[in-house]
């Protein structure tokens, strides 16, 4: 007997989620984002920013 007209149902394998980089990578770019802010913050008040705000 022949198998070509039976249908096998199986459960379909996880796709596993593709992650950019590791920890360390993730720690180092979130501490550059928070120094690229600070710098960011200085310069508004520093060259932008009215002379006369507190």
């Amino acid at each position: 007997m022949s198998d070509d007209n039976i249908v096998k149902f199986e459960r379909r394998k996880p796709k596993q989620a593709s992650k950019r980089g590791s920890p360390s990578q993730r720690k180092a770019f979130i501490w550059l984002l928070a120094i690229v802010a600070v710098v960011l913050v200085w310069a508004y008040y520093q060259f932008i920013a009215p002379p006369n705000l507190p």
